[in-house]
């Protein structure tokens, strides 16, 4: 659960830059050939890089506003800004990308159009994985250089509170995927002459992206309305607590993050019987300097010592 105060990432996005560059280049090349060769497939997959695209500019939008200092309206600061627009990222992928998709696929299974030649699909899905990959590889390798050594991948994942990493590495995901499904469906339409399957393949990229998003809001609904610390890391603290001399009994921990490597922290604990108030005191305040060493992400840590 330790992590450094300040980190790469947040402070220098590259993972978003790299997706968003790569996302309009395909978005682009995607909708010319889409409009060449008449694949239902290529179209949806056109949407999912321009909405992709948005998305990005939306977490940027995040970052900025969460840096904001706090304020009196917002004595702690500004931190799930980049909650909200993560949230609102997630419905963008579940709305336009996946109900766009899901509608455009029913519509060509219905109204199937033949593919005139599929060379510049396979042309375009190839630069697009190129693209997709390198953007993959960039978000993988900045998460895992703040990941802590020893913890698995998807765990690691599921307790990330920085959706400016974990977002990328799912749209990236879904879009390797995607031209998966897309490639699949430009070949066997035009193998098996059934059209059809194009606007299918279109249908299961909508799937898709609704089921990535989905797990996004999950995420950004758990946030938002105040998800605190892993109850293991409560308990260590409680721990903590309990170690020092005089202190009878520790208190619940009550935690909630303010932003991806803010975390505020409230305890209260109680002393022997006679205990002095100036060594009350020391001890609160040696307690609050080895919970602020072990755990750099808890900034707003408050102790109180009660009868």
């Amino acid at each position: 659960m330790s992590r450094p105060v300040v980190k790469q990432g947040a402070e220098r996005p590259i993972a978003i830059y790299g997706a968003i560059a790569a996302n309009v280049a395909i978005a682009v090349t995607k909708f010319i050939v889409a409009g060449l060769t008449g694949s239902s497939a290529m179209l949806s997959e056109g949407i999912h890089s321009a909405v992709d695209t948005f998305n990005g500019l939306l977490l940027l939008l995040g970052l900025r506003l969460s840096k904001r200092p706090a304020s009196q309206e917002h004595p702690f600061g500004h931190g799930k800004e980049l909650y909200f627009w993560s949230l609102i990222v997630a419905v963008l992928i579940f709305g336009l990308g996946g109900g766009a998709s899901v509608y455009e696929g029913i519509q060509h299974v219905r109204h199937p159009v033949a593919l005139s030649d599929p060379t510049w699909n396979y042309l375009v899905l190839a630069a697009a994985a190129l693209f997709e990959g390198t953007s993959f590889v960039i978000a993988l390798r900045e998460f895992l250089s703040e990941k802590r050594s020893g913890v698995p991948f998807w765990r690691a994942i599921r307790s990330s509170k920085d959706p400016s990493n974990y977002t990328v590495i799912a749209e990236d995901g879904a879009a390797l995927a995607g031209l998966a499904l897309a490639a699949c469906g430009v070949y066997f339409s035009h193998k098996l002459q059934r059209p059809e399957l194009d606007g299918v393949a279109s249908i299961l990229i909508g799937l898709l992206l609704a089921a990535v998003a989905v797990l996004l809001v999950r995420e950004s609904r758990g946030l938002l309305i105040g998800e605190g610390l892993r109850p293991e890391t409560a308990e260590r603290i409680r721990a903590m607590a309990m170690g020092h001399p005089g202190v009878r009994q520790a208190g619940k921990v009550l935690s909630m993050y303010l932003g991806p490597d803010e975390v505020l922290v409230t305890l209260d604990i109680s002393f022997d019987p006679g205990a002095l108030a100036s060594d009350a005191g020391l001890t609160i305040a040696a307690l609050e300097a080895e919970v602020r060493r072990q755990f750099p992400v808890i900034r707003r840590l408050f102790i109180a010592g009660v009868d």
